[in-house]
Protein backbone atom coordinates (compact mmCIF):
# COMPACT_ATOMS: atom_id res chain seq x y z
CA UNK A 1 0.00 0.00 0.00
CA UNK A 2 1.16 3.52 -0.80
CA UNK A 3 1.66 5.59 2.36
CA UNK A 4 0.51 9.21 2.23
CA UNK A 5 1.44 11.80 4.83
CA UNK A 6 -0.15 15.23 5.18
CA UNK A 7 1.94 17.98 6.72
CA UNK A 8 -0.60 20.35 8.30
CA UNK A 9 1.11 23.31 9.95
CA UNK A 10 -0.76 26.55 10.67
CA UNK A 11 0.82 27.86 13.88
CA UNK A 12 -0.93 31.24 13.78
CA UNK A 13 -4.19 30.17 12.09
CA UNK A 14 -5.98 27.58 14.26
CA UNK A 15 -9.25 27.84 12.31
CA UNK A 16 -7.48 27.11 9.04
CA UNK A 17 -5.77 24.12 10.63
CA UNK A 18 -9.11 22.77 11.87
CA UNK A 19 -10.71 23.25 8.45
CA UNK A 20 -7.83 21.45 6.71
CA UNK A 21 -7.91 18.50 9.11
CA UNK A 22 -11.68 18.25 8.82
CA UNK A 23 -11.49 18.33 5.02
CA UNK A 24 -8.73 15.71 4.81
CA UNK A 25 -10.85 13.46 7.02
CA UNK A 26 -13.47 13.31 4.25
CA UNK A 27 -11.07 11.45 1.94
CA UNK A 28 -11.66 7.73 1.48
CA UNK A 29 -7.90 7.13 1.69
CA UNK A 30 -7.14 9.20 4.78
CA UNK A 31 -3.52 10.39 5.01
CA UNK A 32 -1.55 10.39 8.24
CA UNK A 33 -1.60 14.03 9.39
CA UNK A 34 1.46 15.47 11.15
CA UNK A 35 2.71 18.87 12.35
CA UNK A 36 6.20 18.06 11.07
CA UNK A 37 7.59 15.31 8.88
CA UNK A 38 10.56 14.37 11.07
CA UNK A 39 11.93 10.93 10.18
CA UNK A 40 8.63 9.56 8.90
CA UNK A 41 8.88 7.69 5.62
CA UNK A 42 6.24 8.17 2.95
CA UNK A 43 5.44 7.50 -0.68
CA UNK A 44 3.35 10.64 -1.14
CA UNK A 45 3.39 13.90 0.77
CA UNK A 46 0.67 16.56 0.97
CA UNK A 47 2.04 19.86 2.30
CA UNK A 48 -1.16 21.71 3.26
CA UNK A 49 0.53 24.34 5.39
CA UNK A 50 1.36 27.99 5.72
CA UNK A 51 3.74 29.20 3.00
CA UNK A 52 6.79 29.41 5.29
CA UNK A 53 6.39 25.82 6.51
CA UNK A 54 6.30 24.31 3.01
CA UNK A 55 9.51 22.86 1.56
CA UNK A 56 9.26 24.59 -1.81
CA UNK A 57 12.48 23.12 -3.20
CA UNK A 58 11.23 19.61 -2.48
CA UNK A 59 7.89 20.47 -4.10
CA UNK A 60 9.73 21.59 -7.23
CA UNK A 61 12.00 18.55 -7.41
CA UNK A 62 9.49 15.78 -6.62
CA UNK A 63 6.49 16.78 -8.67
CA UNK A 64 5.06 13.26 -8.98
CA UNK A 65 4.91 12.51 -5.27
CA UNK A 66 4.47 15.84 -3.48
CA UNK A 67 1.48 18.18 -3.48
CA UNK A 68 1.77 21.67 -1.96
CA UNK A 69 -0.93 24.13 -0.91
CA UNK A 70 0.94 27.12 -2.30
CA UNK A 71 2.77 28.12 -5.43
CA UNK A 72 6.32 29.27 -4.76
CA UNK A 73 6.26 32.32 -7.01
CA UNK A 74 3.02 34.35 -7.07
CA UNK A 75 3.95 37.95 -6.30
CA UNK A 76 2.26 39.01 -9.54
CA UNK A 77 -1.03 38.18 -7.82
CA UNK A 78 -0.63 38.95 -4.14
CA UNK A 79 1.56 42.08 -4.05
CA UNK A 80 -0.45 45.15 -4.94
CA UNK A 81 2.25 46.91 -6.96
CA UNK A 82 3.18 43.71 -8.84
CA UNK A 83 -0.49 43.03 -9.62
CA UNK A 84 -1.00 46.56 -10.92
CA UNK A 85 2.10 46.23 -13.11
CA UNK A 86 0.94 42.85 -14.48
CA UNK A 87 -2.47 44.27 -15.38
CA UNK A 88 -0.86 47.32 -17.02
CA UNK A 89 1.39 45.13 -19.19
CA UNK A 90 -1.52 42.86 -20.09
CA UNK A 91 -3.70 45.77 -21.18
CA UNK A 92 -1.00 47.04 -23.55
CA UNK A 93 -1.36 43.71 -25.37
CA UNK A 94 -5.08 43.15 -24.76
CA UNK A 95 -6.69 46.62 -24.63
CA UNK A 96 -10.20 45.19 -25.07
CA UNK A 97 -9.92 43.04 -21.92
CA UNK A 98 -12.60 43.58 -19.28
CA UNK A 99 -9.72 44.68 -17.02
CA UNK A 100 -9.69 47.99 -18.90
CA UNK A 101 -12.86 48.92 -17.01
CA UNK A 102 -12.63 46.50 -14.08
CA UNK A 103 -9.26 47.54 -12.70
CA UNK A 104 -9.12 51.01 -11.10
CA UNK A 105 -6.48 53.30 -12.57
CA UNK A 106 -3.36 52.59 -10.54
CA UNK A 107 0.06 54.16 -10.08
CA UNK A 108 3.04 52.54 -8.40
CA UNK A 109 5.20 54.56 -6.03
CA UNK A 110 8.61 53.67 -4.60
CA UNK A 111 9.25 56.12 -1.79
CA UNK A 112 11.51 55.94 1.25
CA UNK A 113 11.15 59.54 2.52
CA UNK A 114 8.50 62.23 2.24
CA UNK A 115 11.11 64.63 0.87
CA UNK A 116 11.39 62.47 -2.27
CA UNK A 117 7.80 63.17 -3.28
CA UNK A 118 8.58 66.48 -5.01
CA UNK A 119 10.75 64.87 -7.66
CA UNK A 120 8.21 62.08 -8.22
CA UNK A 121 5.70 64.59 -9.62
CA UNK A 122 8.02 65.11 -12.58
CA UNK A 123 8.59 61.40 -13.08
CA UNK A 124 6.64 58.38 -11.77
CA UNK A 125 3.65 60.44 -10.67
CA UNK A 126 3.48 62.92 -13.54
CA UNK A 127 0.16 61.54 -14.83
CA UNK A 128 -1.32 61.44 -11.33
CA UNK A 129 -0.21 65.04 -10.82
CA UNK A 130 -2.11 66.04 -13.96
CA UNK A 131 -5.27 64.45 -12.55
CA UNK A 132 -4.84 66.16 -9.18
CA UNK A 133 -4.27 69.55 -10.81
CA UNK A 134 -7.06 69.33 -13.37
CA UNK A 135 -9.71 67.03 -11.86
CA UNK A 136 -10.04 67.94 -8.16
CA UNK A 137 -13.31 66.00 -7.88
CA UNK A 138 -11.44 62.72 -8.36
CA UNK A 139 -10.26 61.04 -5.18
CA UNK A 140 -7.42 58.57 -4.78
CA UNK A 141 -6.63 55.87 -2.27
CA UNK A 142 -3.09 55.19 -1.07
CA UNK A 143 -2.26 51.59 -0.14
CA UNK A 144 1.09 50.24 1.02
CA UNK A 145 2.09 47.50 -1.39
CA UNK A 146 3.46 45.06 1.17
CA UNK A 147 1.03 45.33 4.08
CA UNK A 148 -2.44 43.90 4.46
CA UNK A 149 -5.52 44.08 6.69
CA UNK A 150 -6.10 47.75 5.89
CA UNK A 151 -2.88 49.11 7.36
CA UNK A 152 -1.65 52.43 5.99
CA UNK A 153 -4.67 53.22 3.80
CA UNK A 154 -5.35 56.92 3.19
CA UNK A 155 -7.63 58.99 0.91
CA UNK A 156 -6.55 62.22 -0.78
CA UNK A 157 -7.36 64.50 -3.71
CA UNK A 158 -4.49 67.03 -3.68
CA UNK A 159 -0.71 66.98 -3.86
CA UNK A 160 -0.53 68.78 -0.52
CA UNK A 161 -2.63 66.08 1.13
CA UNK A 162 -0.35 63.30 -0.12
CA UNK A 163 2.68 65.25 1.10
CA UNK A 164 1.11 65.62 4.54
CA UNK A 165 0.25 61.91 4.66
CA UNK A 166 3.87 60.90 4.13
CA UNK A 167 5.13 63.50 6.56
CA UNK A 168 2.78 62.11 9.21
CA UNK A 169 3.97 58.57 8.45
CA UNK A 170 7.53 59.77 9.09
CA UNK A 171 6.53 61.56 12.28
CA UNK A 172 4.93 58.43 13.68
CA UNK A 173 8.01 56.45 12.75
CA UNK A 174 10.61 58.84 14.18
CA UNK A 175 8.78 59.41 17.45
CA UNK A 176 7.74 55.78 17.85
CA UNK A 177 4.22 56.86 18.71
CA UNK A 178 2.22 54.21 16.86
CA UNK A 179 1.23 52.01 19.75
CA UNK A 180 0.78 54.91 22.15
CA UNK A 181 -1.50 56.75 19.73
CA UNK A 182 -3.43 53.61 18.91
CA UNK A 183 -4.13 52.81 22.54
CA UNK A 184 -4.90 56.44 23.40
CA UNK A 185 -7.70 56.80 20.88
CA UNK A 186 -8.85 53.62 19.21
CA UNK A 187 -11.80 55.43 17.67
CA UNK A 188 -9.51 57.52 15.49
CA UNK A 189 -9.59 56.05 11.99
CA UNK A 190 -6.04 57.13 11.24
CA UNK A 191 -4.66 55.49 14.38
CA UNK A 192 -6.43 52.25 13.57
CA UNK A 193 -4.59 52.15 10.26
CA UNK A 194 -1.24 53.47 11.49
CA UNK A 195 1.92 51.92 10.09
CA UNK A 196 5.65 52.22 10.62
CA UNK A 197 7.04 54.09 7.62
CA UNK A 198 10.35 52.25 7.82
CA UNK A 199 8.43 49.06 6.99
CA UNK A 200 7.02 50.70 3.87
CA UNK A 201 8.59 51.55 0.58
CA UNK A 202 6.30 50.42 -2.21
CA UNK A 203 2.84 51.91 -2.52
CA UNK A 204 0.00 51.83 -4.98
CA UNK A 205 -2.27 54.78 -5.59
CA UNK A 206 -5.65 53.79 -7.03
CA UNK A 207 -8.53 55.85 -8.26
CA UNK A 208 -11.15 55.82 -5.51
CA UNK A 209 -14.59 54.64 -6.61
CA UNK A 210 -16.90 57.48 -5.57
CA UNK A 211 -20.20 55.76 -6.38
CA UNK A 212 -20.09 52.27 -4.82
CA UNK A 213 -23.16 50.08 -4.57
CA UNK A 214 -24.71 51.00 -1.21
CA UNK A 215 -26.94 48.72 0.87
CA UNK A 216 -27.82 48.52 4.56
CA UNK A 217 -26.82 45.22 6.21
CA UNK A 218 -29.39 45.85 8.95
CA UNK A 219 -32.07 44.86 6.43
CA UNK A 220 -30.80 41.32 6.99
CA UNK A 221 -30.89 40.97 10.80
CA UNK A 222 -28.71 38.35 12.45
CA UNK A 223 -29.88 35.40 14.52
CA UNK A 224 -33.46 35.69 13.31
CA UNK A 225 -34.15 38.87 15.28
CA UNK A 226 -36.81 40.81 13.33
CA UNK A 227 -35.90 44.26 12.05
CA UNK A 228 -37.32 47.19 14.01
CA UNK A 229 -40.17 48.65 11.88
CA UNK A 230 -39.07 52.26 12.39
CA UNK A 231 -35.39 51.58 11.63
CA UNK A 232 -34.09 54.30 9.32
CA UNK A 233 -32.05 52.51 6.69
CA UNK A 234 -28.89 54.11 5.29
CA UNK A 235 -26.55 53.15 2.49
CA UNK A 236 -23.31 51.49 3.60
CA UNK A 237 -20.33 50.80 1.39
CA UNK A 238 -19.20 47.17 1.20
CA UNK A 239 -16.80 45.02 -0.72
CA UNK A 240 -17.26 41.46 -1.89
CA UNK A 241 -14.82 38.86 -0.61
CA UNK A 242 -14.67 35.90 -2.97
CA UNK A 243 -12.55 32.80 -2.55
CA UNK A 244 -10.82 31.23 -5.50
CA UNK A 245 -8.64 28.17 -5.84
CA UNK A 246 -5.88 27.83 -8.40
CA UNK A 247 -4.86 24.25 -9.09
CA UNK A 248 -2.01 22.85 -11.13
CA UNK A 249 -0.92 24.66 -14.27
CA UNK A 250 -3.61 25.82 -14.55
CA UNK A 251 -7.19 25.41 -13.51
CA UNK A 252 -8.86 28.28 -11.69
CA UNK A 253 -12.05 27.88 -9.68
CA UNK A 254 -14.31 30.53 -8.13
CA UNK A 255 -16.24 29.60 -4.97
CA UNK A 256 -19.83 30.67 -5.47
CA UNK A 257 -20.54 31.55 -1.83
CA UNK A 258 -19.44 35.16 -1.55
CA UNK A 259 -19.16 37.40 1.49
CA UNK A 260 -20.24 41.03 1.66
CA UNK A 261 -18.17 43.01 4.18
CA UNK A 262 -19.73 46.32 5.21
CA UNK A 263 -18.37 49.59 6.56
CA UNK A 264 -19.60 50.31 10.10
CA UNK A 265 -21.06 53.74 9.32
CA UNK A 266 -23.16 55.04 6.40
CA UNK A 267 -21.31 56.17 3.30
CA UNK A 268 -20.56 59.81 2.64
CA UNK A 269 -18.45 61.11 -0.19
CA UNK A 270 -14.89 61.92 0.96
CA UNK A 271 -14.30 65.58 1.64
CA UNK A 272 -17.77 66.19 3.06
CA UNK A 273 -16.64 65.83 6.66
CA UNK A 274 -14.95 69.18 7.18
CA UNK A 275 -11.93 71.21 6.21
CA UNK A 276 -9.18 68.65 6.81
CA UNK A 277 -6.63 68.22 4.06
CA UNK A 278 -7.68 64.56 3.86
CA UNK A 279 -10.28 62.43 5.71
CA UNK A 280 -9.01 61.24 9.08
CA UNK A 281 -11.92 58.92 9.83
CA UNK A 282 -12.14 56.12 7.28
CA UNK A 283 -15.00 54.16 8.85
CA UNK A 284 -17.33 55.06 5.98
CA UNK A 285 -14.74 54.10 3.37
CA UNK A 286 -12.55 51.19 4.50
CA UNK A 287 -14.40 47.88 4.55
CA UNK A 288 -11.55 45.76 5.88
CA UNK A 289 -12.92 43.50 8.64
CA UNK A 290 -9.51 43.37 10.32
CA UNK A 291 -10.06 46.98 11.35
CA UNK A 292 -13.52 46.21 12.74
CA UNK A 293 -12.90 43.26 15.03
CA UNK A 294 -14.93 44.92 17.80
CA UNK A 295 -18.04 44.73 15.60
CA UNK A 296 -18.05 40.95 15.54
CA UNK A 297 -20.27 39.69 12.72
CA UNK A 298 -22.40 42.84 12.44
CA UNK A 299 -20.88 43.85 9.12
CA UNK A 300 -20.66 40.42 7.45
CA UNK A 301 -23.37 38.96 5.21
CA UNK A 302 -23.59 36.41 2.44
CA UNK A 303 -24.00 38.12 -0.91
CA UNK A 304 -26.98 35.83 -1.54
CA UNK A 305 -28.72 37.26 1.54
CA UNK A 306 -28.71 40.79 0.10
CA UNK A 307 -31.16 40.08 -2.74
CA UNK A 308 -34.21 42.25 -2.06
CA UNK A 309 -32.31 44.92 -0.12
CA UNK A 310 -32.85 48.59 -1.00
CA UNK A 311 -30.19 50.26 -3.14
CA UNK A 312 -29.15 53.71 -1.93
CA UNK A 313 -27.49 56.64 -3.65
CA UNK A 314 -24.75 58.83 -2.20
CA UNK A 315 -27.32 61.37 -0.99
CA UNK A 316 -29.63 58.83 0.65
CA UNK A 317 -32.02 58.47 -2.30
CA UNK A 318 -33.19 54.95 -3.24
CA UNK A 319 -32.97 53.08 -6.56
CA UNK A 320 -35.21 50.06 -6.12
CA UNK A 321 -33.86 46.81 -4.74
CA UNK A 322 -31.07 44.39 -5.59
CA UNK A 323 -32.60 41.71 -7.81
CA UNK A 324 -31.56 38.09 -8.30
CA UNK A 325 -30.63 38.92 -11.89
CA UNK A 326 -28.34 41.68 -10.55
CA UNK A 327 -26.63 39.20 -8.26
CA UNK A 328 -26.05 36.80 -11.16
CA UNK A 329 -24.74 39.60 -13.38
CA UNK A 330 -22.28 40.69 -10.70
CA UNK A 331 -21.01 37.14 -10.10
CA UNK A 332 -20.57 36.56 -13.83
CA UNK A 333 -18.50 39.74 -14.04
CA UNK A 334 -16.42 38.60 -11.06
CA UNK A 335 -15.55 35.28 -12.70
CA UNK A 336 -14.55 36.94 -15.98
CA UNK A 337 -12.47 39.58 -14.21
CA UNK A 338 -10.74 36.96 -12.07
CA UNK A 339 -9.85 34.87 -15.12
CA UNK A 340 -8.41 37.89 -16.92
CA UNK A 341 -6.43 38.88 -13.82
CA UNK A 342 -4.77 35.47 -13.65
CA UNK A 343 -4.05 35.62 -17.38
CA UNK A 344 -2.40 38.98 -16.77
CA UNK A 345 -0.25 37.49 -14.01
CA UNK A 346 0.81 34.69 -16.36
CA UNK A 347 2.35 37.34 -18.63
CA UNK A 348 4.97 38.02 -15.94
CA UNK A 349 6.33 34.48 -15.45
CA UNK A 350 9.15 35.60 -13.17
CA UNK A 351 6.53 36.52 -10.57
CA UNK A 352 3.85 33.88 -11.18
CA UNK A 353 4.81 30.29 -11.88
CA UNK A 354 2.01 27.73 -11.54
CA UNK A 355 3.19 24.21 -10.70
CA UNK A 356 1.28 21.11 -11.72
CA UNK A 357 1.70 19.68 -8.19
CA UNK A 358 0.43 22.68 -6.25
CA UNK A 359 -2.82 24.45 -5.49
CA UNK A 360 -3.59 27.63 -3.58
CA UNK A 361 -6.54 29.37 -1.97
CA UNK A 362 -6.84 33.14 -2.42
CA UNK A 363 -9.20 35.73 -1.02
CA UNK A 364 -10.15 38.20 -3.74
CA UNK A 365 -11.67 41.57 -2.95
CA UNK A 366 -14.07 43.23 -5.40
CA UNK A 367 -16.07 46.45 -5.28
CA UNK A 368 -19.26 47.10 -7.24
CA UNK A 369 -19.60 50.54 -8.82
CA UNK A 370 -23.20 51.72 -9.15
CA UNK A 371 -24.08 54.13 -11.97
CA UNK A 372 -27.90 54.40 -12.06
CA UNK A 373 -27.87 56.43 -15.28
CA UNK A 374 -25.98 53.72 -17.17
CA UNK A 375 -27.68 50.83 -18.96
CA UNK A 376 -25.21 48.47 -17.29
CA UNK A 377 -25.55 50.12 -13.90
CA UNK A 378 -23.30 47.66 -12.00
CA UNK A 379 -19.60 47.46 -12.83
CA UNK A 380 -17.39 45.19 -10.75
CA UNK A 381 -13.85 46.36 -9.92
CA UNK A 382 -11.07 44.09 -8.66
CA UNK A 383 -9.20 45.56 -5.69
CA UNK A 384 -6.66 42.98 -4.55
CA UNK A 385 -5.80 39.31 -4.12
CA UNK A 386 -4.71 37.88 -0.77
CA UNK A 387 -2.82 34.67 -0.09
CA UNK A 388 -3.66 32.89 3.18
CA UNK A 389 -6.75 35.08 3.61
CA UNK A 390 -7.86 35.99 7.13
CA UNK A 391 -10.79 33.59 7.12
CA UNK A 392 -11.21 33.74 10.90
CA UNK A 393 -12.80 37.17 10.44
CA UNK A 394 -15.79 35.55 8.72
CA UNK A 395 -17.30 34.84 12.14
CA UNK A 396 -19.04 31.77 13.59
CA UNK A 397 -22.39 32.32 11.81
CA UNK A 398 -20.86 31.74 8.37
CA UNK A 399 -18.03 29.35 9.22
CA UNK A 400 -20.05 26.66 7.44
CA UNK A 401 -19.23 28.23 4.06
CA UNK A 402 -15.53 27.84 4.90
CA UNK A 403 -16.03 24.22 5.95
CA UNK A 404 -17.71 23.51 2.61
CA UNK A 405 -15.00 25.43 0.74
CA UNK A 406 -12.18 23.36 2.23
CA UNK A 407 -14.06 20.14 1.52
CA UNK A 408 -14.52 21.26 -2.10
CA UNK A 409 -10.79 22.03 -2.35
CA UNK A 410 -10.03 18.57 -1.01
CA UNK A 411 -12.33 16.87 -3.51
CA UNK A 412 -11.10 18.81 -6.55
CA UNK A 413 -7.42 19.47 -5.78
CA UNK A 414 -6.27 16.86 -3.25
CA UNK A 415 -8.31 13.73 -4.01
CA UNK A 416 -6.96 13.39 -7.59
CA UNK A 417 -3.41 13.43 -6.18
CA UNK A 418 -4.17 10.87 -3.47
CA UNK A 419 -5.95 8.55 -5.91
CA UNK A 420 -3.50 9.23 -8.75
CA UNK A 421 -6.38 10.10 -11.06
CA UNK A 422 -7.12 13.09 -13.26
CA UNK A 423 -9.88 15.52 -12.30
CA UNK A 424 -11.61 14.58 -15.56
CA UNK A 425 -11.75 10.94 -14.43
CA UNK A 426 -13.56 11.97 -11.27
CA UNK A 427 -15.86 14.65 -12.70
CA UNK A 428 -16.11 14.04 -16.42
CA UNK A 429 -16.53 17.07 -18.63
CA UNK A 430 -16.18 20.35 -16.72
CA UNK A 431 -16.40 23.42 -18.92
CA UNK A 432 -15.29 26.96 -18.13
CA UNK A 433 -18.30 28.70 -16.57
CA UNK A 434 -19.69 25.44 -15.16
CA UNK A 435 -20.02 24.88 -11.40
CA UNK A 436 -19.33 21.63 -9.55
CA UNK A 437 -18.81 21.34 -5.78
CA UNK A 438 -19.80 25.05 -5.66
CA UNK A 439 -16.66 25.85 -7.67
CA UNK A 440 -17.13 27.72 -10.96
CA UNK A 441 -14.33 26.92 -13.38
CA UNK A 442 -12.78 30.15 -14.72
CA UNK A 443 -9.61 28.92 -16.46
CA UNK A 444 -8.61 25.54 -17.85
CA UNK A 445 -5.26 25.78 -19.59
CA UNK A 446 -2.24 23.55 -20.05
CA UNK A 447 0.91 25.55 -19.45
CA UNK A 448 4.40 24.44 -20.32
CA UNK A 449 6.08 22.86 -17.29
CA UNK A 450 9.06 24.74 -15.93
CA UNK A 451 12.48 23.16 -15.29
CA UNK A 452 12.88 21.02 -12.19
CA UNK A 453 15.71 22.85 -10.54
CA UNK A 454 16.24 24.47 -7.15
CA UNK A 455 15.62 28.20 -7.15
Amino acid sequence: LMSTIALVSWPSAPLTRRLVLNALDTLEEKPLTLNSIGDNRYDRLIQWSTYDDIDHELTNLRRETILASSYTFRKALIRKHYLAHSIHLYLTKMPSSILSIASPQTFGLDLAFASELDEKWADDLYELGEFLDNEPDKWWILKPGMTDRGMGIRLFNTKDALQQIFEEFELLDSEGEEDEEDSRDEADGVCKTAVVTSQLRYFVIQEYILSPLLLDPREIPLDGVPRTPDLKLRGHKFHLRAYCVASGALQLYFYDRILALFCPVPYTSPGKDGGDLYPTDLDAHVTNTSLQTSRGEAGVRLFDELVGCQIFGNEGETFGVLMEKDRKTIILQMTHILAETFKAALQTPVHFQPLENAFELYGVDFLVEHTPSSQACFQVKILEINAEPAIELTGPRLTWILEDLFISITKVCVRPFVQNRAVSELYGSWDVGEAKEHLIKCIDEVLRAGPKCPS
